[in-house]
């Protein structure tokens, strides 16, 4: 996931504040999961399957939330209007790629209604499972927004703009 945001930021950082902006939640969001997973290079603090402190799983939902919230209120709209102004293929794009992105945001806003307020006994059981599945979905997520990016910066946007 990382190294995928390296390269996004590689290749259109500069070309749009709202991207940067993006890219930049889109950071905060991996550290967050990274940290809540306990990926490297954070270690768990016990050896055994506890929860992390609530304090942390509220934040990283709230983190999640606004990630999702700057991605369809903010660039998806600005890269389907650009799109419907300057080209069939990519309005073409734009839609077919917006409602698989929108089966992330359906179990994104799953884990956050089960996980960002108190977690009972039964919740607790699934929470790694759910992580997990999250965790893939983001990544399939952030490949698809990044095939809305990269026609926004290559067919519609001149190197000097930025809003």
């Amino acid at each position: 996931m990382y190294t995928r945001l390296q390269n996004a930021r590689q290749q259109w950082g500069g070309s749009l504040t709202a991207i940067d902006n993006w890219l930049e939640e889109r950071q905060q969001l991996i550290v967050s999961y990274c940290k809540l997973a306990a990926l490297p290079p954070f270690d768990k603090q016990n050896s055994d399957q506890q929860l992390p402190e609530q304090a942390h799983i509220q934040s990283f939902c709230q983190i999640l939330m606004d990630y999702l919230s700057a991605g369809h209120f903010e660039v998806y709209d600005q890269i389907v209007s650009q799109c419907e102004v300057n080209g069939h293929d990519s309005k073409s794009l734009a839609e077919n790629l917006y409602p698989r992105i929108s089966v992330s945001t359906d179990l994104a806003l799953e884990f956050n209604d089960s996980y960002a307020e108190q977690i009972d006994d039964a919740g607790s059981v699934d929470f790694d499972a759910h992580l997990s599945r999250l965790g893939q979905a983001l990544e399939e997520r952030f490949s698809l927004e990044d095939e809305l990016i990269q026609t926004l910066a290559t067919r519609h946007v001149s190197p000097s703009v930025s809003a």
